[in-house]
């Protein structure tokens, strides 16, 4: 890897490779106090007297990474409370015990600085994290999700979604607290709603609390492998016919892909017609969905990933939980996710619409998200990259990239990982 560049925020990085929807394509980079000044032919500039250079030698460079779906707040608590069975009952069992049990605010956040550690090693530039919020909990998450932001603002831009299950979603009173909550601390609305016999219900509750406190919403929609939970749908319908005019981003949309193709092709549809985004999370849908112990899964777990981007719905790619019941490995690294989506989702063919895959994990959910940081590689923008020996993505794709180089506002940064054992005192005896 290159050392840090003297003069820290001056650097020349030459024959890098770019992802653009068109294609991949060569360019030097120069940058200059920390943001990029211009993009020239590979091998067209030449370093100025004393400018640090790094020769990409034809390696991709991707823009820093935005992770639009996490749960900081349930990161790394495997060791002390693991899955019974890896199903999702066993998760949402396994969460509640440990939350009542365990979840102050020194608890969450160690536990959530951990976890921002590991993601800013791996290259990432924004997240947006889901905080359960059932009272009395969001008196405690959302105070220690407002420090986290401040103490990392430079270095990963926070955003928090309010979290809450369909059962409080009926709840007129907890949805409006958490929609205060929620504005009270610049986050959004959220909720999680499957399978469920009064869902339009519980659905029209949170659209209804969004708009009179003027929130984007933030939903987990259909996380289920069952052709009766059709929640996207419902919301869809929702938003068009109240007008409702904030954001709205559809998190996990699993059931879909098992639905007739008539009613799968109507709900993306009337998802297009909304202007809902969708976010999907690969690793964790695979390893909860379509599970039952003695039996191998029949399907992937994931959504319609390419049907929903032909309708013109943005999809993104994230990371979702880590460590936790929910997802028992990953380390908020996106080049993982996008790695693993490529796999699981058959986003390689046509080989021609891969490149546009990339900014699924880039440019398009720091778009749906708001964000201010833009993921993108152009004159004007910060120099937030990262660099891979790899080349193209056959070799992006087949090795863990833990020799990637990462900068940030032009600086090389140190890429160690905090070990695990910081967390021992949290969670219990080592191994």
């Amino acid at each position: 890897m290159p050392q840090n560049p003297q003069g820290g925020d001056a650097l020349l990085i030459r024959r890098a490779r770019l992802a653009s929807p068109a294609g991949f394509a060569g360019a030097d980079i120069r940058v200059a106090g920390g943001m990029i000044e211009a993009l020239a032919a590979p091998g067209t500039l030449a370093p100025a007297p004393g400018e640090p250079v790094i020769e990409a030698d034809d390696g991709l460079v991707l823009p820093a990474f935005v992770d639009l779906h996490t749960h900081l707040d349930k990161g790394h608590i495997s060791p002390r409370r693991p899955n019974p069975d890896g199903s999702f009952t066993g998760a949402l069992f396994a969460v509640k015990d440990d939350r009542e049990a365990n979840w102050t605010a020194a608890d969450v956040s160690a536990r959530m600085e951990f976890a921002l550690r590991c993601a800013h090693a791996h290259g990432t530039a924004a997240i947006r994290t889901h905080l359960d919020s059932a009272p009395p909990q969001n008196r405690i998450s959302w105070p220690v999700f407002a420090e986290a932001r401040e103490r990392w603002a430079g270095r990963i831009e926070l955003q928090a979604t309010a979290l809450m299950g369909p059962d409080h979603a009926l709840d007129r009173a907890v949805v409006d607290e958490l929609a205060r909550t929620a504005k009270a601390h610049g986050g959004r609305l959220g909720g999680a709603i499957s399978v469920f016999d009064r869902a339009e219900e519980a659905i029209a509750n949170l659209v209804e609390a969004a708009g009179t406190h003027g929130l984007d919403l933030d939903l987990h929609i259909d996380e289920s492998g069952d052709v009766a939970s059709r929640s996207l749908g419902i919301l869809a319908r929702r938003v068009i016919e109240t007008g409702f005019s904030g954001r709205v981003l559809a998190g996990h949309c699993c059931s879909l892909a098992v639905l007739p193709e008539r009613d799968a092709a109507e709900t993306i549809e009337l998802v297009a017609r909304a202007g809902i985004a969708v976010v999907s999370l690969p690793m964790c849908n695979l390893y909860l969905q379509d599970r039952a112990n003695g039996r191998t899964p029949r399907w992937r777990g994931v959504t319609l990933l390419s049907e929903l981007k032909a309708a013109g719905v943005p999809v993104s790619l994230a990371s979702d939980n880590t460590r936790d019941p929910f997802y028992a490995y990953g380390d908020l690294d996106m080049a993982e996710v996008l790695r693993e989506a490529v796999r699981i989702g058959h986003l390689d063919h046509p080989a021609e619409d891969l490149p546009a895959w990339f900014g699924a994990v880039g440019a398009l959910p720091a778009a749906t998200g708001g964000f201010r940081y833009r993921a993108r590689i152009e004159p004007g923008a910060p120099a937030d990259l990262v660099l891979f020996r790899a080349r193209d993505p056959g070799e992006l794709f087949s090795r863990p990239q833990s020799d990637r180089t990462v900068v940030r506002a032009g600086r090389i940064i140190a890429r160690d990982l905090p070990d695990y054992r910081e967390l021992d005192a949290l969670l219990g005896d080592a191994p």
